[in-house]
């Protein structure tokens, strides 16, 4: 099965070793950030959001009108739209794209950051939330009739939206977390489940508690599993551990200079992370830098775990190899991103998805010439 590759587009040129430049909307980077990612051979990008960027839902629409194929994976915190306006709003770009949209969607972990736009539930609240408001989405997005809706935080009657997605049966939902209530609903909702990139027996023991919550809200298909890291690469392993140890010096150069401190958010000092997924990120940091094939942890703990944030470091094909390593426990997409972000998406393009794609290719052929070859065998037993 092809794997999917996703990468991450902002509006303006800025990431953990370099300065923003530029205004907060820089319109021509934009353009070529999308356009670049395109170049390169991604399936998607990412439009994060927060309570201060730029709207993400029209971000999506510049770069679809900028682009030709790149699908767009539109992050979209539940609760600040009406579930109904924003089926119908996803429905109306997916329209527009040419059905190139998919929906990320991200609770929140971060109390003071969903407060920033109104939002005083806790978080068993806000994920309880979650899941009353997919379920109404999803509904506007299939049914044909007018329906009426009770539930703990929406209610509504004899809703029917004109706009339908392109894409049938619906746009396909990524959900982000991974704490217990992540998850429940996650495991409920979601096409594809978004993790960070921890090591492998860890990233093996999130897939198997999100089959088994998929299970329990009695799914009988599995989501998908996205894991996502910064992929530092070098023409040589040597040469790659050496650019990582640059890249590591700017950040705790630059942190030091902002008032960064070493387990805090990037946002700046204070208690340790609230959202799970940081927390277990600074875990397996604390258990050393480097793990398995090339995954290193320090840049997480540099930076205090603010997102995705270990990097898989080494030649092309060390990290090729790498990818592939969490391909073979149930990833079924992967989101990379870089430090020299529009750089590093374009060398992407150039050496390591052509490597990945190649072998997923070769074992996808052996497979099927293996099952070809089974079937008269078996046919003959009978």
């Amino acid at each position: 099965m092809p794997v999917e590759f996703v990468g991450m587009i902002s509006t303006h040129d800025v990431s953990e070793t370099r300065s923003a430049t530029g205004p907060v909307v820089d319109v021509d980077y934009t353009r070529r950030f999308a356009q670049a990612h395109e170049e390169a051979g991604f399936d998607r990008i990412l439009i994060a959001q927060s309570s201060g960027s730029p709207d993400p839902n029209q971000v999506a629409a510049f770069a679809a009108a900028h682009t030709e194929r790149l699908g767009l994976l539109v992050a979209h915190r539940p609760g600040f739209l009406a579930p109904t306006v924003a089926a119908r709003t996803f429905a109306t770009l997916d329209q527009f794209s040419g059905g190139r949209v998919a929906v990320h969607v991200i609770t929140g972990g971060h109390d003071a950051e969903q407060r920033r736009d109104g939002d005083y539930l806790t978080k068993d609240e806000r994920y309880a939330r979650t899941d009353d408001y997919l379920t109404v989405v999803k509904r506007a997005w299939t049914e044909d009739a007018p329906f009426d809706h009770e539930g703990p935080y929406y209610r509504l009657a004899d809703f029917r939206s004109d706009v339908r997605p392109v894409q049938q049966p619906r746009i396909p939902l990524y959900f982000g977390g991974s704490s217990e209530a992540a998850y429940r609903v996650g495991g409920k909702h979601a096409d594809t489940f978004a993790l960070w990139g921890e090591p492998l027996a860890e990233t093996a023991e999130q897939i198997a508690r999100v089959r088994a919550a998929a299970q329990a809200a009695g799914r009988t298909d599995l989501p998908g599993i996205s894991v996502s890291f910064r992929p530092i690469l070098g023409r040589t392993d040597e040469e790659a551990w050496e650019r990582a140890r640059g890249i590591l010096g700017t950040i705790e150069q630059r942190g030091s200079t902002l008032g960064w401190r070493r387990g805090t958010q990037l946002s700046g000092a204070g208690p340790a992370p609230e959202n799970v997924g940081s927390q277990r990120l600074l875990a397996a940091a604390a258990k050393g830098d480097r793990h398995d094939r090339a995954l290193w942890t320090a840049t997480a703990k540099a930076t205090g775990a603010g997102g995705n944030s270990t990097a898989l470091v080494g030649s092309p094909e060390t990290v090729a190899q790498a990818l592939l390593d969490y391909v073979d426990i149930g990833a079924t997409t992967l989101l990379i991103r870089g430090y020299d972000p529009l750089d590093d998406a374009l060398d992407y393009g150039r050496e390591l998805l052509p490597l990945v794609r190649q072998e997923v290719a070769r074992r996808d052929a052996a497979a099927a010439t293996a099952a070809t070859t089974a079937a008269p065998a078996t046919a003959g037993a009978r």
